[in-house]
């Protein structure tokens, strides 16, 4: 059984302001060849990072890396591998762990060795914003086939534009304080080590909004 509990502003401020050193650094190596914005997204936006004061997890965070790429110059294994080495480069002489490469984002941690404890950690996803032919706004990021050992851009699933909408009403609703509750719940009784806090997220949004009346 986990023991996760919110993290505060103010444990979470210092950790912050050192991934977004983390983060200039990385554009500084890169400038030459290309540029890229960034944002902090999933549960910091939300003010709902979790750790876990009791085990080995500390907290996370998430980040979107839009590169600045119009002409396509760069392929996606490009572009993955190329932020990969800038990062991981950087991130250890902040006393990062190597960076690691997942099939959607790229992470960094920071590791308690004497105590087998990730202090925290960020993943980082590169992403593409932009407009379909039918005027909807969608999103791509670069996933890493393992198997194949191959790169490509995907659409996000569909669920991925549903829930800032859900969100939204959840808010309006007055049921935000529910779904904290909720989401925490789901992280501490969670068995699946592959499963990740979005996904978490997203089915504590769903059971909020089915039980309310988001889908009726």
């Amino acid at each position: 059984m986990c023991h996760f509990q919110y993290a505060t502003k103010e444990e979470l401020t210092p950790v912050r302001d050192e991934l977004i050193a983390i983060i200039n650094e990385t554009q500084d190596l890169l400038r030459s060849e290309f540029t890229f914005r960034f944002d902090f997204v999933g549960s910091y936006k939300r003010n709902m990072v979790t750790y876990d004061p009791k085990s080995n997890i500390g907290c996370d965070f998430d980040v979107n890396l839009e590169v600045n790429d119009d002409n396509e110059e760069y392929s996606a294994e490009a572009l993955k591998r190329k932020i990969f080495l800038a990062l991981d480069c950087v991130a250890l002489k902040y006393g990062y762990d190597h960076a690691e490469d997942s099939t959607r984002v790229i992470t960094i941690k920071v590791k308690d060795r004497l105590h087998s404890r990730i202090l925290h950690s960020c993943d980082f996803a590169i992403v593409n914003n932009y407009t379909d032919r039918q005027g909807h706004k969608r999103q791509q990021y670069i996933h890493f086939n393992k198997k194949q050992v191959s790169y490509s851009w995907k659409n996000q699933p569909k669920g991925h534009y549903l829930l800032p909408e859900k969100e939204r009403w959840i808010r309006l609703s007055d049921h935000q304080n529910e779904l904290k509750d909720l989401y925490l719940e789901k992280k501490n009784a969670n068995l699946n080590p592959f499963k990740r806090s979005h996904s978490l997220y997203a089915e504590a949004v769903h059971e909020i909004c089915q039980k309310y009346g988001f889908y009726d």
